[in-house]
């Protein structure tokens, strides 16, 4: 404990430093020249910017607009931090395989600590020249490490590696304390400062040697302590290097700046304390068969992909997880690739697997039938995971549920996808809009919601039939005349008589009717506008029937059971 405060332990720590990363994933993944001007722009301002284009005045903060006139061929892309984060996952992947325990700090940046690597491949340095070496195999050429006491002194020794200095002469390389302490000055006798601690460098690589943060980062900025909103008003106050802030009073920083104060206090000290946490690597539960050579048939890739299917499922079991959404990757010999996904009402099961499979292969042929291209891949990847706590089975089983399930997906993967069906109400106007046919085990994908409002539909209680096909049906005065609609929306006549087979003959007494009441949907599309008027009549049966008007012509969309 010092003046009430506690000394943080600071670790020893590796960074490795990507520069241009945003850029370098955007090239990669639309597979762009690399000396082609590239700018990536977020709201309208640079965010990230190639080589190739600082070159000709492009930098980071520029609008758009300015950065295209200095470099009038500059390719402008919008930036895609989802993008940016994934091409960074097999980079720390490929880094795990040498070295476990790496912490990403952001996309282009990680942090190791540096005990372990220095350990095992003999020294810091060793360390540092096979991370780059790594880097280099995923092609990652321009990679910089820094290695310091604490996370952020090394990561801005990483940043600093292209204005490091070269050693002199007379310090042998490696030198990374102060052999000279002990040096007395000639004049007065007494025992001399200390020379400044000799930073190894490489052109890729610095090192601040056990001690030598703070030195180290005394000239630097305080811009680099990453305080936007603070930054301004630290060099108003005539602090402009971190040595600056740490010759002042921690206590005072804080009481002037709060805790963002004693953060830059201790950072620009080289107190940096905070511990390098490394990641819990993803599981790889997704799972892929090539075929070599390509198959041309349903029926032998479906048998093929049976034992990838029963290592799918026991990798999600054996992980604690089953699958509810499932994406099935399919690529034929010329390269394509179909992709679907495919979701479960319960649990996917090894069987259903290869169902969705085949299902996609074949679409609505039949099971052996050829395909129009050789399959040569067939990728199985988990969209949606939940615990296998949450699906076992009761004390006695599963009950009706579990055996109706197992009965209809049994009809489905005999009979195909779409052969096995359920009702699902869904959003709109007329009866017959609202009722959607789903496949069993899938769910409503781009159906209307039904808790939208919808002005002009049937209020409350709805029809139990639904016609899939409007019926025609007769509409007629008590002389036998069709009844009509005026254009202000009149009857030209009460409703007298109604036939439900549209057979003048078969028309029998209306016990009574109400309506009418106008519809007109989707007036401003030509293909897809409807005017119609709807009725609502009870027959001498006691029977009600929702009927509609269109034209000249009665159809009854539904019946009132």
């Amino acid at each position: 404990m010092t003046n009430g405060t506690r000394e943080a332990v600071v670790t020893r720590a590796i960074v490795l430093w990507c520069p241009d990363w945003p850029v370098i994933a955007a090239q990669q993944a639309l597979d762009l020249p690399p000396d082609e001007p590239l700018a990536l722009v977020e709201k309208g301002v640079v965010f990230a910017c190639s080589p190739a284009a600082r070159a000709d005045g492009v930098k980071r903060g520029l609008r758009m607009r300015e950065a295209q006139a200095r470099c009038p061929q500059l390719n402008v892309l919008p930036y895609d931090p989802v993008l940016d984060a994934r091409a960074f996952e097999p980079v720390l992947a490929a880094i795990e395989e040498i070295t476990p325990g790496v912490q990403p700090v952001r996309p282009g940046t990680c942090v190791l600590r540096a005990r372990g690597p220095a350990r095992y491949y003999g020294g810091e340095e060793q360390a540092a020249a096979e991370l780059l070496r790594c880097l280099e195999g995923l092609g990652l050429p321009d990679a910089r490490v820094g290695i310091a006491d604490g996370p952020f002194a090394a990561e801005q020794a990483a940043r600093s590696t292209g204005a490091a200095r070269p050693l002199s002469s007379a310090t042998p390389t490696g030198t990374t304390s102060t052999d000279a302490a002990a040096s007395t000055d000639a004049t007065t006798g007494r025992a001399a400062d200390p020379p400044a601690p000799h930073f190894w460098t490489r052109s890729r690589v610095r090192i601040i040697p056990s001690g030598g943060s703070p030195r180290f980062l005394a000239p630097l900025p305080v811009a680099h302590l990453g305080f936007a909103e603070l930054t301004p008003l630290l060099r108003r106050l005539g602090l402009h290097t971190l040595g600056d802030i740490a010759a002042l009073s921690r206590v005072d920083m804080r009481e002037r700046f709060g805790e963002r104060g004693e953060l830059a206090h201790t950072l620009a000290s080289g107190l940096d304390g905070t511990a390098v946490v490394p990641r819990t690597p993803p599981k790889q539960l997704d799972r892929s068969i090539e075929f070599e050579p390509p198959l041309d048939r349903v029926d032998q890739v479906t048998f093929a992909v049976r034992g990838t299917a029963e290592q799918f499922i026991g990798g999600l079991t054996k992980a604690g997880l089953v699958c509810t959404s499932l994406r099935v990757e399919v690529t034929d010999e010329s390269g394509r690739v179909s992709e679907r996904t495919w979701l479960h009402p319960r649990l996917f099961s090894p069987p259903d697997v290869v169902d969705r499979v085949r299902w996609q292969l074949q679409g609505s042929g039949a099971i052996d039938s050829g395909l129009a291209s050789p399959i040569s891949r067939v990728v199985l990847e988990p969209e949606a995971v939940d615990d296998i706590g949450h699906h076992e089975d009761g004390l006695w089983g599963g009950g009706a549920d579990e055996r109706i399930h197992h009965g209809l997906t049994r009809v489905q993967s005999m009979l195909g996808h779409e052969a096995v069906v359920t009702a699902t109400i869904g959003g709109g106007r007329a009866p017959g809009e609202r009722q959607v046919l789903v496949p069993w085990g899938d769910r409503p994908v781009g159906v209307a919601r039904a808790d939208q409002p919808w002005p002009g539909s049937l209020p409350a209680p709805a029809p139990s039939t639904v016609f899939e096909v409007p019926r025609p049906v007769a509409v007629l005065t008590e002389e036998g005349a069709p009844v009509e609609v005026t254009d202000r929306g009149d009857v030209t006549a009460p409703i007298a008589r109604f036939s439900a087979t549209g057979q003048a003959r078969d028309a029998r007494p209306v016990d009574s009717w109400a309506g009418p009441w106008p519809v007109r949907e989707r007036w401003w599309d030509a293909t897809l506008s409807r005017a119609m008027h709807r009725f609502q009549l009870v027959d001498a049966d006691g029977t009600a029937w929702l009927l509609a008007l269109a034209g000249s012509g009665w159809f009854a969309e539904a019946r009132y059971d």
